[in-house]
């Protein structure tokens, strides 16, 4: 019988959401984060006229799209490198730079992927703890060993949706070794306050890369597009571990469209911002923990792991599926996507009802 390499064995399936709502119940999926809008008429449009070409292989250098991208950010399209999704991207970067004996470092709650991504490249990875489950450069600066060469930071985090002012990372940066690759995952970074201060300027010390992603404010997930930002020299080294057609014709061009569309997205940011912390704020006065998030979901914080259950369970018997955060080491979390608005209504009503229940 042929068997996987062990590290490979050793690897838990990376955890999916549940979405499989009761007989007769619609589904509401905030357990995603997915957009509570659709994507723009304009990449709707580009999608379907690209269909046409969809006999071809996809231009292997996305020349449209990292031109689309270059022209909004102010970048030099020649340092935009695009995966089908961020998670390409982060699992090609940890190949390159990170193997067995050397270390990934990161944060408490950061994004599962990374561990993942390091279990892949046989890298060992190491976290360390949040502040008021926010990211701490201080406690990340000072587990740095000898065999760090990796270090990732979503920023906003994801499942916390708390973020880390730009200066914070600069100074992050500054204080890694200069063979330290840093890498800082901007996925939701179009909703954060200071979306137009972006730390793309980093790259330009040669170790640090930025990546972002169109599943988000752009609202387009199921094309698995991701771009980021890289100094030239890891550029080249991460593309020969890239699909040379790993982006769809239709992906291209829908995300080439929607990039091009930046009203659209501002105002879908806009929208979801205001939904998000109109239910952020309604479900505190519940009596539950809720971080301030800067991203389109909210983590609540449960007063036990058993009340977190039950109102997981009593959400999922109407319907409504949000993300348990056992997998995080916050088996009393709960995160929720910010959907429409009627859906967002009826989540906070029936979590008031367990509130109300359980004496919270």
């Amino acid at each position: 019988m042929i068997v996987a390499r062990e590290h490979i064995s050793a690897m838990a399936p990376y955890a999916l959401a549940e979405l499989q709502p009761p007989s007769g119940k619609r589904l509401v999926s905030l357990a995603q984060n997915e957009s509570a809008l659709p994507p723009s008429p304009a990449a709707l449009m580009a999608a379907a006229e690209a269909l046409v070409d969809s006999t071809l292989y996809p231009d292997p250098d996305w020349s449209d799209l990292r031109r689309a991208i270059a022209d909004v950010h102010g970048l030099d399209p020649a340092q935009i490198l695009c995966g089908a999704g961020s998670m390409e991207l982060i699992l090609c970067l940890t190949q390159c730079y990170a193997g067995p004996g050397d270390e990934i470092l990161s944060s408490q709650y950061a994004y599962a992927f990374f561990r993942t991504a390091a279990a892949v490249a046989q890298a060992s990875y190491v976290t360390v703890p949040e502040q008021d489950f926010a990211v701490s450069v201080d406690r990340l600066l000072d587990a740095v060993t000898r065999n760090t060469r990796v270090v990732f930071v979503a920023n906003p985090g994801n499942p916390t949706g708390t973020r880390i002012a730009n200066a914070e990372v600069a100074r992050l940066r500054h204080g890694l070794r200069e063979d330290i690759l840093l890498v800082v995952d901007e996925a939701y970074g179009e909703f954060s306050e200071d979306a137009d201060e972006p730390v793309f300027d980093l790259v330009q010390q040669g170790n640090t890369v930025v990546l972002r992603t169109f599943s988000k404010a752009y609202g387009l997930a199921g094309l698995r597009t991701g771009w980021g930002v890289f100094p030239r020299g890891i550029a080249a080294e991460v593309r020969k571990l890239l699909n040379p057609n790993n982006v769809s014709v239709v992906g291209q061009a829908a995300c080439t469209a929607a990039m091009t569309d930046q009203a659209y997205m501002r105002e879908t940011c806009r929208i979801t911002a205001e939904r998000r912390n109109r239910f952020a704020d309604n479900v505190r006065q519940l009596g539950l923990d809720v971080p301030q998030s800067s991203t389109n979901f909210v983590l609540i914080n449960f007063a036990s792991p058993a009340s977190a259950m039950t109102a997981s369970e009593t959400l999922k018997a109407e319907g409504i599926f949000m993300r348990g955060m056992a997998g995080y080491d916050l088996p009393a979390s709960l995160r929720a996507t910010i959907g429409a608005e009627d859906d967002m209504q009826l989540a906070l009503q029936i979590l008031s009802g367990v509130c109300v229940r359980e004496e919270i």
